[in-house]
């Protein structure tokens, strides 16, 4: 009798261990690059922006919980394919990304387009981003970052790739920009925008004609993570929070306070 009591209470407490150990999940680790307004430090040394907003918001809804570690994005990439790292927000789609990572559906949507310095819009001829092969102009971008299709392919030719100069970050092409180093670069009007507010550089650069690409942004899933149920969880919340206009008014409210900063 004793012993088929005892028996039941080890079984009660390997269910509870079990419970207990399900509850308990490791923090999810997800990577960020300073990417202003989207993921970046205020003047408290919050980490905040409009991805960082809209991610919790959807992290929030899941109970799952993730840890931030700063780090640059090809780098947030190469850990995602080898799984040191589970997440990555902000995310374009691409096939070679694919094959290391499951997509979310998106949560918004993002423009790429091509800035040159203020007058300098119409004496640069390009229709299409193949007519910079053979061209005088030269074009930063940012290393890491997802450009479209057509660029995908374009940047497999060594003519166009000549016409490319990668850098870390928007500061940078800025900088080469303003010193005739390059003809233009490629960003996203609303990191453009924040960032000509940020440092008052209004009246510096003007956007030309030409799209790059406009595209749906995801969240980012590490292949190799053990738990399976984390992508249907996030999938689950985003269209909970498209559904009851929460993620609509985080994007909205982000639009209008860089309009008050002009």
């Amino acid at each position: 009798m004793m012993k088929g009591f005892i028996k039941k209470l080890s079984v009660i407490g390997l269910l509870f261990i079990s419970f207990h150990s399900l509850s308990q999940q490791p923090p999810l680790s997800v990577g960020w690059e300073l990417w202003y307004p989207y993921q970046y430090h205020n003047s408290k040394q919050e980490l905040t922006g409009l991805d960082l907003d809209i991610f919790n918001a959807i992290i929030k809804q899941t109970e799952l919980s993730v840890t931030y570690t700063e780090l640059p994005w090809k780098r947030h990439l190469n850990y995602l394919k080898t799984g040191d790292m589970d997440l990555a927000m902000g995310a374009s789609y691409s096939q070679e990304r694919a094959e290391y990572a499951d997509y979310s559906i998106p949560y918004r949507n993002e423009t790429v387009k091509l800035y040159v310095k203020n007058g300098k819009a119409n004496s640069i001829i390009l229709n299409n981003l193949t007519d910079l092969i053979g061209s005088p102009y030269m074009i930063g971008v940012e290393g890491g970052y997802y450009y479209g299709k057509a660029y995908q392919e374009l940047i497999k030719q060594n003519k166009f790739r000549t016409q490319i100069n990668e850098v870390i970050d928007i500061e940078q092409n800025v900088q080469l920009l303003l010193k005739g180093h390059i003809d233009g670069f490629l960003v996203d009007p609303v990191t453009m925008k924040a960032f000509v507010n940020k440092y008052k550089l209004q009246g510096e650069f003007e956007q030309h004609s030409i799209t790059i690409y406009s595209d749906d942004i995801y969240i980012m899933v590490s292949k190799k993570i053990k738990d399976k149920t984390v992508l249907p969880k996030i999938n689950k919340a985003i269209a909970h929070l498209i559904q009851n206009g929460k993620l609509d008014d985080i994007i909205k409210n982000w639009t209008k306070l860089q309009s008050n900063t002009n």
